[in-house]
């Protein structure tokens, strides 16, 4: 006789998330390149940009080198481009898993995310490793504060796609709209630039942007020597506290009569 083994509704979720992350998976890296993509997709990119910024302003930005000050901006502001934008339309892509009584749109959503962080994470692993293997002085002084600023980020970005994924399925033109959200963070969250570089006066024209802070502080806990005045870690996570609160509140409000 066939063993029934009673489940609670907790590990049922966590089957549920853990096989749409599986998934997940399978249909990002489907291709010849598979999940190398991911990793070179960023490094070229990064690379790309470290060089153009070191013909400008030298080996040496703000006391670290100009290579790593760009990592440092690029992988943060990556990871919440790249979640933003799976979160804002994995809703939308799942719909057909969504049939299943076991199924919810926020086990998408963190199935979504979590990949998006797991990907990151193996990029800033191997980015490591090249910059050992190049010999750069890639100082890490305080992980445990650059760790924190790449999961606010990563909530931030989390909570904001999972705004417009909800807000899209009542206004499919929204879609089209997160395009304005994506530029200005890319050009206005510190990847060429530090707030040092802006005078004082003009600072409230960037300092609202928690990714911004989130960038300076990551590269101001790795070298103790780079200036991070203007920023700070309590309005990061007072906005990914604000933010997260928001799109739980407003998925939890919405999610059943959205799917009808």
């Amino acid at each position: 006789m066939a063993l029934v083994k009673n489940r609670t509704n907790l590990e049922v979720w966590l089957d549920v998330v853990f096989a749409i992350f599986l998934r997940e998976i399978r249909s990002k890296f489907n291709d010849k390149l598979g999940i190398s993509w991911a990793v070179i997709n960023p490094l070229i990119f990064i690379f790309l940009l470290s060089f153009g910024r070191s013909l400008l302003g030298g080996p040496i930005t703000h006391s670290m080198p100009t290579l790593v000050f760009m990592i440092y901006g690029m992988l943060l502001v990556r990871l919440f481009l790249m979640t933003f934008g799976n979160i804002s339309t994995v809703i939308k892509q799942n719909k057909q898993l969504l049939a299943f009584r076991q199924v919810q749109p926020i086990s998408t959503v963190v199935a979504a995310s979590l990949f998006e962080l797991l990907v990151i994470m193996f990029v800033i692993l191997i980015l490591f490793v090249i910059l050992y293997l190049l010999r750069v002085d890639a100082t890490l002084n305080d992980p445990l504060t650059v760790f924190v600023c790449i999961i606010q980020v990563w909530l931030l970005a989390s909570s904001l796609g999972l705004l417009f994924g909800i807000a899209s399925i009542y206004l499919p033109e929204l879609d089209k709209m997160s395009i304005f959200v994506q530029r200005p963070v890319f050009f206005m969250s510190g990847i060429f630039f530090s707030l040092q570089d802006i005078p004082k006066e003009f600072w409230h024209y960037f300092d609202w942007n928690p990714i911004l802070h989130a960038v300076e502080l990551s590269r101001g806990a790795a070298y103790p020597s780079y200036i991070t005045e203007g920023v700070s870690l309590s309005y990061v996570f007072l906005s990914t506290l604000i933010l997260t609160a928001f799109a739980l509140f407003c998925y939890q409000a919405s999610w059943k009569e959205a799917l009808n």
